[in-house]
């Protein structure tokens, strides 16, 4: 059986950090991100933000597998923005997260090396200025079952340190729960062997 991807490294909060070289000004930010949606509202409130900069570059990347990603140059030359500091993302094995990078000229031109390695400090200021922390992938189930099983229930949800995050007890009772991936074989297995049981995915955390 396949090993289930379900634990990764991101970013705990936002951040910022800055890096100047020859006049020039390189601004970081880096946020912790789930959508497209969100990466696409950051990078346009910092565009409002610092309209008066000549390049917002960024990079980033969502999801446990690595697949799904961009890095954007923003005007500046082929491969010396985005994909430096999409690099500093991989090489500090984080993922749901963006980091934008603003520039202000300053008046020199710093060629190919020297933009690469400005965006790239930039980038490492912002990560390092924030907490890098594991989190797992986890799904909500709902345990729907009658109210004589209930101590069942509840020894299987102890045993199993289930984190419960709505409950509902009646003639017919209901606990919703969060279960990191690589768990909800060996869990929903327990609970559907009493009678009267039902276990229902609602959504993935």
């Amino acid at each position: 059986m396949d090993q289930i991807l379900d634990k990764y490294k991101t970013i705990a909060e936002p951040s910022e950090g800055i890096y100047k070289e020859k006049g020039s000004k390189f601004i970081s930010y880096a946020y912790p991100v789930y959508s497209e949606e969100e990466i696409k509202e950051h990078v346009s409130a910092l565009k409002e933000k610092y309209y008066d900069a000549r390049h917002h570059c960024f990079a980033w990347q969502l999801g446990v597998d690595g697949l799904r990603f961009r890095a954007n140059d923003d005007g500046e030359p082929s491969g010396t923005a985005g994909k430096p500091i999409h690099g500093q993302i991989k090489s500090h094995e984080l993922t749901n997260i963006l980091v934008v990078v603003i520039r202000y000229f300053g008046g020199t031109k710093l060629g190919v090396p020297g933009l690469i390695h400005a965006y790239k400090e930039a980038t490492i200021d912002a990560i390092n200025n924030t907490t890098i922390v594991e989190k797992t992938v986890n799904d909500i189930y709902a345990v729907n079952f009658d109210y004589l099983v209930m101590n069942d229930i509840m020894k299987i949800v102890k045993d199993e340190s289930l984190n419960i995050v709505n409950q509902q007890f009646d003639l017919t009772c209901t606990i919703e729960f969060s279960l990191r991936q690589s768990e909800i074989d060996k869990v929903i297995g327990r609970f559907e062997k009493i009678d009267s049981v039902k276990c229902e995915f609602l959504r993935t955390e």
